[in-house]
């Protein structure tokens, strides 16, 4: 897909649409066809390295536990590691998206990632190993912020949060796949003469290298361009998809004007980083950032220490990752079920009910003892996950401004990887001494005090453009 559109006929003023000469404003009126839909398809996608990346650890850490004779430790920094490297990706990658480009961030990224997931797949211990990762863990740090701020800046505000709510449920219809491949792969210990856990890390490797590919014909985003002051390069791009969906510069169908409360601020220009500690953004700022540190515990807390939980229940190797793999069906469900609420239900109350449902089915997949249990309620977990996770990628899109829009997110999901860094070695701690039921008391307990600082910091952004919340 080229970044060069056909230009086509200057179209006459009209006082009652978005300005024509205005490339970020024809992209909210749009019609929404095949070309938006392959753009979702194509980065939404990528999302899935980022979760696969979560279950990896666990599986990683309970497979190789009896081979490689690991201590608590050694698991704990097979878990730890690459978010370690997601932790300093997300920080220096989303920051350079908003310098450079969303595009060229999104090369890099995965390019990385899957250099470095292959060298995984050679590594000979638990040192080399937990390296590899956090290397591996560098590229993918800022997937799911390049994600959320490329999508919102392309999809029009009527069903940005159903398109990426889409993109994600893509994403995460191969999590359960790669779960239960994983499980396979492992009872099996070999294929082709090499260690089943050790073709999961190839896999993630050369699928990466896949989407990268897909990826290099992206266009780049044309809000950041505008607020780059780069707009006759904005306006090549729009016009491109302008002419790709069928429209002229003319035709296109015109905007609602917006309330006198939510005129929108000029999209061009260049916001600097420091304004996030000031008002309007200083309050959202702070909300974001606890509320990152608190939503790792509920949502990757039980993505990547399920199998180890379950290993401490009593269960085989095989059982965990089956019992797992089975509770991961919840994400792709979920992420469906979020379609036709997210665009209807105020974002910031849908995060709620949802990480409320959460702290619920935590509780009982701690306490469960059953099988079906077990597997039931995790699998209820895991769907009020995906609701809740497409909800706050969605919102935190809106909260900030494109000057800032990839360094703000980038900043605040990077808290969410360093949390992810201390928690197995707490959790870990915690249920070898108290049991699997303690952990998940604690992660109901966070989730109940994310629900109040999302609830009273948070503002209100559903159906409003991005320029004027």
């Amino acid at each position: 897909m080229s970044e060069q559109g056909v230009t086509g006929a200057a179209a006459t003023p009209d006082t009652n649409d978005i300005d024509s000469t205005d490339p970020v404003g024809r992209l909210d009126r749009l019609p929404v066809g095949p070309w938006h839909r392959r753009l979702t398809a194509i980065v939404g996608i990528g999302a899935f390295f980022d979760l696969y990346e979560v279950f990896l650890g666990g599986v990683l850490a309970a497979a190789l536990a009896e081979s490689w004779q690991l201590s608590g430790t050694e698991k704990s920094w097979l878990i730890a590691s690459g978010f370690l490297g997601m932790f300093v990706g997300a920080n220096v990658l989303s920051v350079l998206a908003d310098r450079f480009g969303r595009r060229k961030m999104f090369l890099v990224n995965l390019g990385m990632y899957s250099l470095f997931s292959l060298a995984c797949a050679f590594a000979q211990d638990a040192t080399q190993l937990s390296v590899l990762r956090f290397l591996a863990g560098l590229g993918l740090g800022a997937e799911l912020v390049l994600v959320d701020t490329y999508l919102a800046e392309f999809l029009p505000r009527k069903v940005r949060g159903r398109y990426i709510a889409w993109a994600y449920t893509l994403g995460f219809v191969g999590v359960p796949v790669a779960a239960l491949l994983g499980a396979r792969l492992v009872a099996k210990h070999e294929l082709f003469g090499v260690d089943g856990w050790r073709w999961l890390l190839v896999a993630g490797a050369l699928g990466a290298a896949f989407i990268q590919l897909l990826r290099t014909r992206l266009p780049e985003s044309p809000r950041w361009l505008a607020s780059q002051g780069r707009t006759a390069e904005a306006d090549a791009v729009v016009r491109g998809i302008e002419e790709r969906v069928g429209v002229t510069t003319e035709a296109a169908a015109p905007v609602v004007p917006a309330p006198r409360s939510e005129t929108p601020e000029p999209a061009a220009a260049k916001v600097p980083l420091g304004q996030m500690f000031k008002a309007p953004y200083a309050r959202r700022t702070v909300m974001w950032w606890i509320f990152q540190i608190l939503q790792t515990v509920g949502y990757y807390g039980f993505g990547s220490l399920a199998p180890v939980v379950l290993q401490a229940k009593g269960h085989t190797v095989t059982e965990s990752l089956s019992y797992a793999a089975l509770s991961y069906l919840g994400y792709p469900v979920g992420s469906a079920l979020s379609v036709p609420l997210i665009d209807r239900i105020e974002r910031r109350t849908l995060i709620i009910l949802s990480a409320l449902g959460i702290a619920a089915f935590g509780l009982v997949f701690g306490f469960a003892e059953a099988s079906w249990l077990i597997v039931g309620a995790g699998f209820l977990l895991t769907v009020s996950s995906n609701v809740f996770s497409n909800a706050f990628h969605v919102y935190q899109t809106e909260i900030f401004p494109t000057g800032m829009r990839s360094s703000a997110i980038g900043i605040a999901y990077s808290l969410s990887r360093l949390t992810s860094v201390v928690l197995p070695f707490i959790a870990i701690d915690v249920l070898e001494d108290l049991g699997a039921d303690a952990v998940f008391i604690g992660s109901g307990v966070l989730m109940l005090v994310l629900c109040l600082n999302v609830r009273l910091l948070g503002p209100r952004t559903t159906g409003r453009s991005l320029e004027s919340i």
